[in-house]
């Protein structure tokens, strides 16, 4: 199974950035964390990486219901989105499979809600296609 979605952008990364968390936010999700992985690898190991950024986002009634269905289900959260810029200058932005995150839990009931996360991640990567 997939563990990701993803589209490809044809912007710059800081106007892809934007765009993914504008998009977030067309499905009730917000940004809690953003991880700039190429600074924090430079600023820790002196070490040069290429433009990569990790974004928390959250829906806050989704990750309500799921830590109501399931109390430790917050190790997996929040969604994390990917946002980084290949070799062509491209910029590739791929999104947690939350279906296959959750398999490791046998709970029915977190798999339906997965189902339903699912459905708004797809929707927002295929906004970010077009």
């Amino acid at each position: 199974m997939e563990y990701h979605f993803d589209a490809i952008l044809h912007t710059s990364f800081d106007e892809a950035v934007v765009k993914v968390t504008d998009a977030l936010k067309t499905e009730g999700f917000g940004v809690l964390t953003e991880i700039d992985m190429q600074a924090k690898f430079k600023e820790k190991l002196g070490v040069d990486f290429k433009k990569y950024k990790i974004l928390g986002a959250c829906n806050p009634a989704f990750g309500y219901k799921a830590l109501q269905i399931e109390e430790m289900v917050g190790v997996m959260l929040p969604c994390n989105f990917v946002v980084t810029e290949k070799e062509d200058g491209s910029i590739l932005v791929a999104a947690v499979h939350p279906i296959a995150s959750m398999m490791a839990i046998e709970n029915p009931a977190l798999e339906a809600h997965a189902m339903e996360v699912t459905g708004k991640i797809k929707k927002i990567i295929n906004f970010l296609k077009n």
